[in-house]
């Protein structure tokens, strides 16, 4: 946890807050995300963070995914208290029935490739000690995404506190929808006034509106208060945590495999991620609990058909196992290094198969494997990758 000194000696904890607003940039636009973003820099950042230090970061529009996860991982690596910000809309890739946050250059063919896949958010967040993280929404759902939310697939994970809006996507031919619901947030803070979270998001729900929106509110911190928006609000929908508790004695790896296999790859990820946080709380990074966790999580990815995440994770294991010592013939060395390698191949988006590369290419020279050749495909790989247009 970081502690700063104060000129009058007394120690303080602090705080991390990102905003990440965005919206594509196109006529998939519903939502004039970053119209927030003066509003929350506006407030003092000890209001965003609701601690007395506090580090504020801004993401304004971003055009990357792989960006935006660097960023959230960045922030989730601080060992104080973090909160969330995001303002955006949601959309679900139909081929995997997966929750998206657009970006600015999200368009419904590219979904996959521009956005954020929501289990990448939930799958760092879950990585970080319990109670030290809030998430706060205002979030429009296209149609799709809208029905899946309802149904109860959307949620943060546990041990996270959760306040925010989804909203239904706006009638056809009208203006995009506006963040009120955080506008009011900024507003209160900007008076002077410093409510616990239950109550901002109280008030924020009475006054945002649409009638037909959902109100998210899990709050588990001390002192927390019922969360109780007045009518027209609908009740307040509680996130349900995975089923499976990181528990030593139960045994989490069928119901992982269940979820995977009935397409609920998000729930599937966040328990992963939990027994992940907890091998490493527990026997420290490096360790093959850890190490088995962070590979079943890359096995995982490759179940729900997101080749780069699943060879970023392979190829952080096999380097996790190189720098505990394990030499490179070995065979779990050599596994994570192929596996990584084979999903690097599946990738059809040339800027991320690219943007893999180099690191992909610095593991085979260390760690040859023993199929003949394999370095020499990646620069051949790589060669035709140069003669592919980039994506506009």
């Amino acid at each position: 946890m970081v502690i700063t000194q104060q000129d009058n000696g007394e120690q303080t904890v602090t705080g991390t807050a990102l905003l990440l607003a965005a919206a594509p940039a196109n006529k998939s636009c519903l939502i004039d995300a970053t119209s927030v973003l003066p509003a929350l820099a506006a407030v003092p950042p000890s209001a965003l963070t609701g601690t007395a230090a506090a580090s504020v970061v801004e993401l304004a529009d971003p055009v990357d995914p792989q960006t935006v996860l660097t960023r959230i991982r960045t922030a989730a690596a601080a060992p104080g208290p973090l909160v969330l910000y995001v303002a955006g809309q949601l959309h679900l890739d139909h081929r995997q029935r997966l929750l998206h946050l657009a970006l600015a250059r999200t368009t419904p063919s590219t979904l996959r490739y521009t956005a954020l896949p929501w289990h990448w958010l939930t799958g760092e967040l879950a990585l970080r000690r319990p109670d030290t993280t809030t998430v706060v929404l205002d979030l429009v759902a296209d149609g799709d995404a809208w029905g899946q939310m309802r149904g109860g697939g959307f949620g943060v994970g546990p041990g996270v506190r959760l306040f925010g809006r989804v909203s239904p996507p706006p009638p056809p031919r009208r203006s995009t929808a506006v963040p009120g619901y955080l506008k009011t947030y900024a507003s209160i803070w900007r008076n002077g006034h410093r409510p616990p979270l239950a109550q901002l998001h109280a008030q924020a729900a009475g006054e945002a509106g649409p009638g037909d929106a959902v109100f998210l509110a899990v709050d588990g911190g001390p002192g927390s208060v019922p969360v109780a928006p007045r009518p027209p609000v609908p009740a307040a929908r509680q996130e349900v945590a995975p089923a499976v508790e990181a528990r030593p004695d139960a045994d989490p790896h069928p119901a992982i495999l269940a979820a995977a296999q009935s397409g609920r790859h998000g729930e599937a990820a966040a328990i992963a991620a939990m027994w992940e946080s907890t091998a490493l709380r527990t026997h420290g990074a490096g360790s093959p609990e850890a190490l088995h966790w962070l590979e079943v999580r890359a096995d995982l990815a490759r179940l729900a058909q997101d080749p780069g995440r699943s060879c970023e994770l392979w190829m952080a294991a096999a380097t996790a196992r190189l720098a505990r010592g394990e030499v490179t013939g070995t065979e779990d060395v050599e596994a994570a290094v192929d596996r990584a390698h084979h999903q690097w191949e599946q990738l059809g988006d040339p800027a991320q198969a690219r943007a893999l590369a180099a690191s992909l290419t610095r593991l085979r020279r260390a760690v040859p494997g023993r199929r003949p050749g394999a370095l020499e495909a990646i620069g051949r790989r790589i060669s035709a990758l140069e003669n592919v247009p980039a994506t506009p």
